[in-house]
Formats: structure tokens, C-alpha cells, sequence
């Protein structure tokens, strides 16, 4: 594949050549064009000038962009009001054309398990499996891969790299991926290109880049170049427990997520929550939060209110701030960056309320925070994924709530960027005035101040947190 003279509106490339028999990666931070670089190479972006040259017959291409499309197409054909039970939507089965077992070769995805699930109420790795299921079925001999590791657990990350790795010594099939963190890298990768700013700035053999200090240190965070944090907000005084679950469980007819869940979270305990894709993390979180029906089937205390007892979400949410990938595929609403921080003052998907001055004065202070001070204006639905996250983290924090439900929060997250949300939450529990519960893969984001740990992994049936 070569790119020749290649100018959009958002990114410049003189001349980028992949040959036969090289493994390239793209390193990009967020919003430095690796999104633009997939429309330039799929057509889908129109050229000012340049050429595209290459003979490939179908170019697949992994995404969280076209995890979204796909989740969007599923809410358009949702029934779920016409009829008396939730519509699981296209099934998996269905979305991969698939009769009968699954393929050997896709064994290592493990889709067993939700072959015959509805594709929209999967976990965010679930799905994202799919979707390279899905790709890799079509038999592309080129396939363009954004971020293919985000959202997945240890084993299944493992299981992947090994093989994309059969497919390399296989040589029939070309693979470009996209990173917007360099330990990502692996052995087999041969060449590197660099995009800053919607400019390739730097190419080559991958030891010879990365060896380059001008490239490292663009990765490099440091927090005394934030301003200074916000001035505390008023709040009412909570008693302890915030979250309290007792044998919580959840099902979908005779599948079931998890059951025997116990979890107890007082005033400054950290607690982190792990598992495999598909153990849970997300559904228990969403019934803390009550984003689950299910939440009122079950024995749970949610900021001294019992569910079910006749207490609004909205009375709940007041003094949550919450970051998830279901949240992120929900915001499909217009909107600049301004506008989606400071419905957080509102608990709102957009905002529908005249905020004070104080309001919008502290959510461009987040946004200044969250390095996004000069996106305050860009219309959301145009930012980058990561850049959509850094501002729906913004969003989370801005009232300072007391309790912080973050699901997968990195997750799109450049080096930069995901070292400053870790300074984020030991900065938080310094100051003591909110409890952060999180879901992770990642265990460079296992924090001293997670205190608490609680296991969703199938090694135990009896789950109850850890101190």
C-alpha cells in the first residue's frame, strides 16, 4: 500500500509505503488524526489532494467507530416498547451469518457463550469481539486494526496478539494497526510511523523510532503542567454504607451473569472490580447506578436509598459521577464539549437546563483539566474517541460527586491521557470527598488506593469483596 501527497482538512501524509512482508503500527495521541487515517485508507475520506495506491480486494476494519455504527444500527431496530420483554435485538449468530459451530479458527474468541445472545446488551469486550468475528469472517486480505486490544481482558488480549501473529507467518492477509499507546507494540511489528497534529512526523523500522527521544518524550506526562485543581462545591453529608448488595445476582432467562455477589462499599474505600470479558463488572456496576432493570429485583442500598422503595434514578444520581462505555454509546445526542461537561451538573444525556455562571465557569475549568480547553466549542459527535472520553471523564468529575462509578474509564485513552486519569483519581483520594469503584483490565491501573477488590472471575461462586 502506498500513500502519496496525501491532504485532508485534518492530516498530512508525504508519502507512507507498506510492503509485502512488513507489520506496521500507526502511534497517534487523541486526536492526532489516526481516525482520519482509517477514512483516507477506506475511501471513506474525501482527499484535497493525493493518491491512494494499493490491489487489495476487501480491507475489514476493527473500530470502536464501527462498534458504535453497529450498536446505533441495533437501538434503530429495538422493539422493546411494542413488546412485553426487553428485545434482545440481531443476535450474534445472526450478525456473523452463522450456522451451526463456530469456526476452529475462531475458537480463541470464545463466543460460545453469547452465540445466541441479542448483540446490544453484550459487555463492551463482548462486542467488540464480535465485531472482529465479523470482519474476519468477510476474509479480508487487509485488515486496518483501531485499537484492537481496548476492552478485552488479560487472556483474551494474549490470545489475540498470538493470533494476529499466525496470520503474519501466514502471509496471506496484510495487517496495519492503529495504537495510541506504545506498549502496545509487539516482537513482530517491523515498522512504526508517528502521527502528530495531522502530520506523519516521523517512519520507520520500529527500533530505530522508538529509540528516538523526540518520539518518547511525546508520551511523557506531567502533572505540574495542569492548572490548579477546582475550589470544593457545596455538598450534603452522607452515612455510610454508599453501596451496599447483598447475594446480588442477574440473568437473561437461563443464562445467568452473575450470582452470590455481596459488596459493601463505605466512605473511602477504593474498591476495584476485575473479571474476564462477559463476568459481570459492567451489569453490577449499572445496577449500582440503576441503569439496570434488574436493580429492583435485587437487595441493594444505593446512597442510603433502597431500590424499589420508591425513590427516583434521579435522586440516586445526584451525588454519582459515572464513566462507562454504555454511557459513551448513549451520547449520541448534539452538543459541543461545553454543553456534555456540564450536563453533569444535571445527570442528563445533553443538556436541557440553563446552567449558573459557576456551573459553566467550572465545567471549562475540567475541561481545562482534562486538556480539552481548546475543544470547548468542536460539536462532540465530531471529536475523536478518545477525545469523546476525556470529555465524558470531565463530565463525571465536574460536580465532584461523591461517589465515582467508572467503568473501563482509559479505555481509547493515549499514554498521555490515561496517565492523567490515574493523577486524577490519587488526587481524589487525597482530598477524601469521593469513593471511587472501578472496572479494569489493566493492571498498571491496579492503584495503592484501591484498598478493596472485588473478584468477578469464574473461579468462585461465593463473590464478596476483599480488603
Amino acid at each position: 500500500m502506498l500513500l502519496r501527497d496525501i491532504e485532508t482538512d485534518q492530516l498530512t501524509i508525504d508519502r507512507l509505503e507498506m510492503r509485502p512482508g512488513e507489520c506496521w503500527a500507526v502511534l497517534a495521541r487523541n486526536g492526532a488524526g489516526k481516525q482520519m487515517l482509517t477514512g483516507v485508507i477506506t475511501g471513506k475520506t474525501r482527499l484535497k489532494k493525493g493518491t491512494v495506491e494499493h490491489a487489495f480486494h476487501h480491507i475489514g476494519v476493527l473500530s470502536f467507530e464501527a462498534q458504535q455504527a453497529l450498536y446505533e444500527r441495533e437501538l434503530k431496530l429495538d422493539d422493546s416498547d411494542f413488546m412485553d420483554r426487553l428485545d434482545p435485538g440481531t443476535t450474534v449468530r445472526e450478525l456473523l451469518a452463522m450456522e451451526g459451530d463456530i469456526p476452529e479458527e475462531l475458537a480463541f474468541l470464545h463466543l460460545e457463550k453469547i452465540i445466541d445472545r441479542g448483540y446490544r446488551p453484550l459487555s463492551s469486550g463482548e462486542g467488540r469481539k464480535t465485531l472482529l468475528a465479523r470482519t474476519l469472517l468477510a476474509n479480508p486480505d487487509f485488515l486496518l486494526l483501531d485499537e484492537p486490544y481496548d476492552s478485552l481482558d488479560i487472556r483474551s488480549r494474549e490470545e489475540l496478539q498470538a493470533f494476529f501473529a499466525r496470520l503474519l507467518e501466514g502471509g496471506k492477509t496484510q495487517l496495519l494497526f492503529l495504537f495510541n499507546k506504545a506498549d502496545e507494540l509487539c516482537d513482530w511489528h517491523t515498522h512504526v510511523a508517528v502521527i502528530e497534529k495531522g502530520q506523519l512526523i516521523a517512519q520507520g523500522k520500529k527500533a530505530e523510532v522508538m529509540s528516538n527521544p523526540a518520539i518518547t518524550s511525546l508520551l511523557a506526562f506531567d502533572p505540574a503542567t495542569l492548572p490548579p485543581w477546582p475550589k470544593d462545591l457545596p455538598r450534603q453529608p452522607l452515612s455510610d454504607p454508599l453501596v451496599r448488595l447483598r447475594e446480588g445476582k442477574v440473568r437473561y432467562g437461563d443464562t445467568v451473569i452473575f450470582d452470590q455477589v455481596n459488596l459493601e462499599v463505605n466512605q473511602g474505600d477504593h474498591t476495584l472490580l476485575t473479571g474476564a470479558n462477559g463476568s459481570g463488572k459492567s451489569t453490577l456496576l449499572d445496577l449500582v447506578t440503576g441503569d439496570h432493570s434488574q436493580c429492583y429485583g435485587n437487595d441493594l442500598e444505593v446512597l442510603g436509598y433502597k431500590r424499589g422503595s420508591g425513590e427516583t434514578i434521579w435522586e440516586v444520581k445526584k451525588q454519582i459521577g459515572i464513566v462507562s462505555p454504555g454511557l459513551h454509546r448513549d451520547h449520541r445526542v448534539p452538543g459541543s464539549a461545553l454543553h456534555i461537561v456540564t450536563s453533569g451538573f444535571f445527570d442528563s444525556i445533553g443538556l436541557y437546563d440553563d446552567p449558573t455562571k459557576v456551573q459553566v465557569a467550572h465545567a471549562r475549568h475540567w475541561l481545562q483539566l482534562a486538556g480539552m480547553a481548546d475543544r470547548a466549542d468542536s460539536p462532540f459527535k465530531q471529536l475523536s474517541y478518545g477525545e469523546q472520553r476525556l470529555v465524558l471523564i470531565a463530565r463525571a468529575l465536574v460536580k465532584q460527586p461523591a461517589l465515582l462509578i467508572l467503568d473501563e474509564p482509559t479505555q481509547g485513552l493515549d499514554d498521555i491521557n490515561r496517565h492523567r486519569v490515574m493523577y486524577f483519581l490519587e488526587h481524589l483520594s487525597s482530598q477524601q470527598r469521593t469513593t471511587i469503584i472501578m472496572a479494569s483490565h489493566r493492571q498498571d491501573e491496579r492503584l495503592p488506593l484501591f484498598g478493596h477488590h472485588l473478584d468477578l472471575g469464574e473461579s468462585t461462586n461465593d463473590k464478596t469483596i476483599k480488603r
